[in-house]
């Protein structure tokens, strides 16, 4: 197994943490007779070598010494170093060179006495044996003797992999995996083919394919109740041993939902269907694993989420055990980034929050208060009975730090809290930007009067305020209480002129606000527009040139276009923009109503997930439907 290990300068090669001249003791650790010696050497391994799925030089220099362990049967936790190569085999292309020189070892190991050495084996040689003829052959026959649902499930898995990678062999792992989606397979295993069909072969999807997915999930629980093994105490000593016995309960379940419903990607009738079905069914395991599927959803994909929202809101009433807190705490978490979105669950996070007292506010000390996820979910959705516990909490000798932050969800309704937030923002101290900022965002919204002494006071006599984004902050709190260009037309053109370019584009925002008030700016936001400036900060000073002259001139019309298409960051302003102008958005009404023809947010990444700022999406929609309608 060693053989060469000492001729190799491990010192003069490095790794995670330095010199590598620790690794040929924790290879050798990996072949002791004592299981403790050797769990430690597995997680010293992967800390050392591979620590956040890097590699090393030295990386590389263990490859042949772990293939060699992995092919040892007197190495007992082979399976452990295989999923060690595969990973590190997947991390870059000169180590998955490495690894496929052991493709060999890998296709003998689909044969191991061990399951888990099989079941790691089989994802090895799907990933770095080149010969997929053979590969198609070693999965078809070890599916044909394999009984474990585990490693079946694997089995499918792989092949989905490899009809992936083989575009040539695809049609036959298809017709393996159709095969793989019917009776008589366990439940587990014809989940897993599901998935692998959506993603491969939609085609050969059963028609009636949601309530197939909801029946096997339950036959699939039954199974695993008749079939639940205990792990013996003491039986787990490494660090990746412990993580699995800490994962879920039913992890593997989670990962076959999840994996279908990635395939099914933009069938969301489908999609919706079944996270009812796993809502309202009768499996603990598989009501909370449509959590995460439920939050995936809502960033990636528009449309109308209320019968999804209102069920998790169904789900925070009632009765509530230790198990079903734990589903409440992860469904507060999903409403809290929906904000609007969420007003269809306000009922239950009403209930929640008057059930659990105890939750309003969060305590670390030394820390000040933060609102608790139920009442910020409450409060976020812009419900007005979050402003009652809201309206105590700022009472308190220290109020919650984020208390103002959610008044801007509130809006009119949290009228009631404007004194307590006027008293907290003139006792902020000077240098804490950071506990006032949320402040002056909500007696802006609140549009409150008597507030203004003490946003004067930040802009002229502390000095954190005199510049950047703390002034133009206060200077649109300002704005939004008394209208008066003159008191703020000099800072903002100030800042359009000086700091650094996020400065100066959110500057050019604030004179755009301002429309003809601003007409004395025209020059410096035209200079801001010219090429050669930074993107976002032409992008913001052309729809303030545009709100100012209430058209959109011609050079602008293209800088917009452009920066709508290649810059979706940008639209929510833009699509201000061309809502403000009303009938003079003309040129540019196009890109809204694409906009709301796209079924995918513009948040959403190009890897086919979605951010967590679903309301700057619903922001840009509402704009856009404005700017549609020409109601602006």
């Amino acid at each position: 197994m060693f053989t060469g290990i000492d001729r190799v300068d491990w010192a003069a090669l490095r790794h995670a943490h330095g010199s590598a001249e620790d690794v040929p003791g924790l290879l050798r650790g990996l072949a002791s007779e004592e299981p403790g010696t050797r769990h430690g050497a597995l997680d010293g391994l992967y800390d050392a070598v591979h620590g956040e799925g890097r590699v090393y030089d030295a990386t590389l220099a263990c490859v042949p010494f772990l293939l060699a362990l992995a092919a040892d049967e007197r190495v007992p936790e082979r399976g452990g170093l295989v999923e060690l190569l595969v990973s590190i085999g997947t991390a870059t292309t000169g180590a998955g060179a490495a690894v496929g020189a052991g493709g060999e070892v890998f296709a003998r190991l689909t044969g191991d006495p061990d399951p888990e050495v099989r079941r790691a084996a089989a994802g090895a040689l799907v990933r770095f044996l080149d010969e997929p003829a053979r590969v198609l052959g070693l999965l078809r026959r070890r599916l044909a003797v394999e009984r474990e649902d585990r490693l079946v499930i694997s089995l499918v898995e792989c092949l989905g992999e490899f009809a992936r990678r083989c575009s040539g062999g695809s049609g036959e792992a298809v017709e393996l995996l159709a095969g793989l989606s019917a009776a008589p397979y366990r439940p587990g295993s014809r989940l897993a083919a599901l998935g692998q069909l959506a993603a491969h072969a939609p085609g050969r999807l059963p028609a009636d394919l949601v309530p197939t997915v909801l029946g096997l999930l339950e036959e699939r629980a039954g199974d695993r109740a008749r079939h639940a093994r205990v792990p013996a105490d003491g039986a787990a000593y490494s660090l990746a041993d412990r993580l699995r016995r800490l994962a879920p309960s039913d992890e593997e379940g989670a990962r076959l939902l999840r994996t279908l419903h990635t395939a099914l990607d933009d069938r969301l009738t489908d999609r919706i269907a079944l996270l009812h079905g796993q809502l309202t069914g009768p499996v603990p395991a598989d009501r909370y694993s449509a959590l995460p599927l439920c939050a995936a959803l809502f960033r990636e994909w528009r449309g109308d989420h209320r019968a999804t929202v209102a069920l998790i809101g169904e789900g925070l009433r009632g009765t509530v055990d230790g198990e079903r807190d734990r589903w409440c705490d992860t469904a507060v978490s999903v409403l809290e980034s929906l904000f609007a979105l969420a007003a269809p669950a306000a009922d239950g996070l009403h209930a929640r929050v008057v059930a659990r007292p105890d939750l309003w506010v969060r305590r670390w000390p030394p820390e000040a208060p933060a609102l608790g996820a139920p009442l910020r979910a409450l409060a976020r959705a812009g419900d007005p009975r979050a402003v009652p516990v809201l309206a105590r909490l700022a009472e308190e000798p220290v109020p919650p730090r984020d208390l103002g932050s959610v008044v801007v969800h509130l809006g009119a309704r949290a009228a009631p809290l404007a004194p307590a937030l006027r008293r907290a923002l003139a006792a902020t101290p000077p240098g804490a930007p950071e506990r006032a900022l949320p402040l002056v965002a909500a007696v802006g919204v609140l549009r409150d009067g008597e507030a203004v002494p003490s946003l004067l006071r930040l802009l002229k006599d502390v000095p954190e305020y005199q510049e950047g984004e703390h002034a133009l902050a206060v200077v649109d709190a300002l704005w939004s209480i008394e209208g008066d260009a003159g008191a703020v037309l000099p800072v903002l053109l100030r800042e359009a002129a000086r700091g650094d370019s996020r400065c100066r584009a959110r500057a050019a925002r604030g004179l755009g606000r301002l429309g003809g008030a601003a007409r004395a700016a025209l020059p410096v936001l035209r200079a801001m527009a010219a090429p050669g400036r930074p993107g976002p900060e032409r992008t913001a000073a052309a729809c303030a040139v545009a709100r100012v002259t209430r058209e959109v001139e011609p050079g602008d019309a293209a800088l917009l276009r452009a920066a709508w298409a290649g810059h979706p960051h940008t639209r929510v302003d833009i699509a201000a923009c061309l809502a403000a102008l009303g009938p003079g958005a003309a040129p540019l009404r196009d890109l809204a109503a694409a906009e709301l023809a796209a079924p995918r947010r513009h948040t959403a990444r190009p890897d086919g997930h979605g951010s967590h700022d679903i309301p700057r999406d619903e922001e840009l929609l509402r704009l856009c439907r404005e700017v549609v309608s020409g109601s602006a």
